[in-house]
């Protein structure tokens, strides 16, 4: 009775950390937007751009295979990357007969994908102009979509797979894989040149929030035994088991 007591209490716990995470990181996000429409962030936005490139400023600093890396970094995070990634998890997912799980990945990664689309069109912030892009760009700047949907697609999957698994050192490993690849694709949009500093920290800060908000929801869904437990295994469906 007590060993369940003490469970409880460390989860509730972790939720009431994970909340005040989102809500701290909501409230740096609505700051820092705020300070972009007021052009408080320029001087440092531009100081951190041009420094990211060399006496010629088509050519960034660092040798070249670490630009070639950059842009492999910065295909992760676009449309096409994210999505395949995401599909290859809510695959195993299925495979692993975990239905809900499966479903609520998918709903919590195109939530956050509209969610930044939107966020773009009111913004509606024009790229940085002070050096040559090294990849082509079309949309608007505020908030970073790379980085926010890398935060959306990388933090999420790895904070509900993480959920799905009972051993601490296959959660600290997965969490720590979504935010190295997180942070890595923010830098490379502003090594590449094509945003701003404060573009992708807000995009880190939201797509974060989002993150941890569909881990909130995921441990209620779990509690109340709508999505399935961590390291529940699903019983055959023929035969039972050997």
């Amino acid at each position: 009775m007590l060993t369940s007591l003490w469970q409880r209490l460390r989860a509730d716990f972790a939720m009431l950390l994970a909340f005040l995470g989102f809500a701290a990181l909501s409230f740096v996000f609505l700051k820092l937007a705020s300070e972009v429409l007021e052009g408080e962030t320029m001087t440092l936005d531009r100081w951190i751009i041009t420094g990211l490139r060399s006496a010629d400023p088509t050519v960034p600093i660092g040798p070249s295979w670490f630009e070639t890396m950059m842009l492999d970094v910065t295909a992760m995070g676009g449309v096409w990357g994210l999505t395949l990634i995401t599909l290859f998890v809510t695959g195993f997912l299925i495979v692993a007969r975990k239905y809900a799980t499966a479903g609520f990945v998918a709903l919590s990664v195109i939530g956050g994908a509209l969610l930044g689309t939107g966020l773009k069109a009111l913004f509606d912030r024009p790229r940085p102009d002070l050096v040559p892009h090294l990849v082509e760009v079309s949309n608007a700047s505020f908030p970073s979509g790379h980085a926010m949907n890398s935060a959306v697609v990388f933090l999420t999957l790895g904070a509900l797979l993480a959920s799905t698994h009972r051993s601490r050192r296959v959660r600290i490993y997965l969490i720590s894989v979504a935010v190295g690849l997180t942070l890595a694709v923010g830098f490379s949009r502003v090594y590449l040149g094509v945003h701003w500093p404060s573009d992708v920290v807000a995009g880190w800060c939201i797509g974060a929030a989002w993150a941890i908000l569909c881990w909130i929801t995921a441990r209620l869904l779990q509690r109340t035994h709508q999505i399935e437990q961590p390291g529940a295994v699903p019983v055959e469906e023929e035969g039972g088991p050997p």
